[in-house]
């Protein structure tokens, strides 16, 4: 049986997948969402180099969508494994678009006549969009979909479509896919901020989540790239990023390290100085964790380009008539400090994706205590997990940054591609 599940398609389940179809065995790649590509299709750039990284991911993903040997199954869950290494049963409930794939081709047309506007997800609630939409312009499969909780029933959508590709009614799909082994890469979610009320999220406009400001940054994003105050749409003259928001803090239950918080706010100040130096940019830190190759130099570069570090966590935002005022001891020179920001950004840490206890008894699997799923901790096997043939990758393990997750993702297809040939 030459075929493997991938269940997620971020960066690591899409490098598993390309990975193990490229030795001509059959890949299912399971994503819950309406396109692949993950968190990181919502960033603009990756640290230490600043490149692209859409123009990193989306080839992949393009790669993905034509591979003879991946078949895609996006909208779609996995409700059961059963089976054992070499037969794994997988059982899959696909969750209607209300779209037609053979007939759509992605042109548009329905969301421009669409009057509906709501809440986007991928724009993390900065932008808006239509009932029927793509998630983003780069999206894999290129196909609409329809969001029956907000669509009113127009039928706009239905007129406009040339190829009748909307449908008006449509069932879920259970099916069942033979393999020989599975990658588990879903994947992580960022922490909730308004489970620290001292910093004002969602009632204080201005306070936004790190993720928040990758949509502004991001060229193809809401504001086209202009990072702006919430509460009136200027630009703002000074940022203060807080770090370790939802990480190493035992009050919420978060004790460890998110990995990619300091670097992110390190990449988002150096990428404000340089198109905007008359931004103030201050970031409010416990320690820098700049641990990886190029990153000390990159924390280094932020310094020289005038971020200013103050090694000390604000004990809370205060919205005032004027700028927000957040009162800090730096720690390194003990002075105490009163910084008056136009723009807060909150470094939300990682956590992992929906109920990690549900997930995990699904797969049959076991979560670490901090609700990641539990690896077989052996030295030789670092993606193995207690399920022989069930292979975890990615941040569904750990935080981890990108390097981390396309290294983990291409070891647990390769675990996973030496299943598929042996039972052959």
């Amino acid at each position: 049986m030459r075929e493997v599940a991938v269940i997620g398609a971020g960066v690591a389940g899409i490098q598993a997948a390309l990975d193990i179809a490229n030795h001509q065995v059959h890949v299912h790649l399971i994503e819950r969402e309406p396109s692949i590509g993950g968190h990181m299709a919502q960033l603009d750039k990756t640290f230490p180099t600043n490149d692209c990284s859409m123009c990193i991911l989306s080839p992949k993903m393009v790669e993905v969508g034509r591979h003879p040997w991946i078949t895609l199954h996006t909208c779609t869950e996995v409700t059961a494994i059963e089976g054992e290494v070499g037969d794994f049963s997988v059982t899959l409930q696909t969750n209607p678009r209300f779209i037609d794939p053979d007939l759509c081709n992605g042109c548009g047309d329905c969301e421009e006549v669409c009057p509906v506007e709501v809440y986007n997800r991928f724009d993390a609630g900065i932008g808006v969009r239509k009932a029927i939409y793509k998630p983003h312009a780069q999206v894999v499969p290129n196909i609409m979909i329809k969001d029956p909780d907000h669509c009113i029933e127009c039928g706009l959508c239905y007129d406009i479509c040339g190829r009748n590709a909307v449908l008006r009614e449509q069932s879920p799909v259970e099916t069942t896919v033979h393999v020989a082994s599975v990658v588990i890469t879903t994947g992580y979610q960022v922490f909730d901020p308004t489970k620290k009320p001292q910093y004002g999220y969602g009632l204080v406009p201005d306070v936004i989540t790190s993720l928040e400001l990758e949509r502004m940054i991001n060229a193809g994003g809401p504001t086209s790239g202009e990072v702006r105050r919430v509460s009136d749409g200027q630009s703002p003259r000074s940022i203060v990023f807080i770090q370790c928001v939802g990480s190493r803090d035992l009050q919420v239950n978060r004790p460890y390290c998110s990995c990619v918080c300091c670097m992110a706010a390190i990449k988002n100040s150096l990428l404000i100085r340089e198109k905007h130096p008359e931004i103030e940019v201050a970031i409010c830190y416990m320690d820098i964790r700049a641990y990886g190759k190029g990153y000390q130099e990159f924390y280094q570069r932020a310094q020289d380009l005038g971020v200013r570090f103050v090694r000390g966590m604000p004990g809370a935002v205060i919205d005032s008539t004027g700028p927000m005022e957040l009162q800090v001891e730096d720690t390194l020179s003990g002075e105490l400090l009163q910084l008056h920001p136009d723009l807060v950004v909150l470094s939300v840490g990682m956590e992992p994706a929906s109920d990690p206890a549900v997930v995990a008894a699904r797969f049959g699997l076991t979560c670490e205590e901090s609700g990641f799923l539990e690896g077989a901790h052996a030295a030789m096997n670092t993606v193995g997990t207690i399920r022989p043939g069930i292979y975890i990758a990615g941040t569904a393990t750990a935080p981890k940054d990108i390097p981390d997750c396309v290294t983990q993702g291409q070891a647990a297809a390769m675990r996973a591609y030496t299943d598929a040939i042996r039972v052959n």
